[in-house]
């Protein structure tokens, strides 16, 4: 299972956001992607923050509340982002999903650059695959 890759079982195709876009925007892309969180990248790809749908959230109840106006991004994302790299193991990395909140990890170069993200579901079903296939040599 030391052969699991990160680079493996990534989503290569993730919703992205920049800094400068509409919390609105973020809001309808997260909900179309199926996607809980993701990357906030510059115009290189590379990584300047994270928001996910609970920092959507909060700003969204926010703004009801007090009847503001609309949100940039840059507002309401983390831009102390944990990010994994495509050479690191599945199996390294759902220990660390154990024990870390994030359900979902940018994967990105030797340089920041985004290349991909990667989900506990996509970890869960790395590691069942290659259980699976130590299933069938038993017997």
């Amino acid at each position: 299972m030391d052969l699991l890759k990160v680079a493996d079982y990534m989503n290569r195709y993730p919703v992205t956001f920049t800094a400068d876009m509409p919390v609105e925007m973020a809001v309808a892309r997260l909900i179309k992607g199926r996607q809980t969180g993701g990357p906030v990248i510059d115009e290189q790809r590379k990584i300047v923050g994270f928001i996910s749908e609970q920092d959507c959230l909060q700003r969204m109840l926010m703004s009801t509340y007090h009847d503001q106006q609309a949100s940039r991004v840059a507002d309401v994302m983390n831009p102390a982002v944990l990010t994994v790299k495509g050479y690191d193991g599945i199996i390294d990395l759902a220990q660390i999903m154990l024990k870390a909140k994030p359900k979902l990890y940018p994967v990105v170069d030797d340089d920041g650059y985004l290349l991909g993200i990667i989900t506990r579901s996509d970890v869960l079903g790395a590691i069942d695959k290659e259980l699976h296939s130590h299933y069938g040599k038993v017997g």
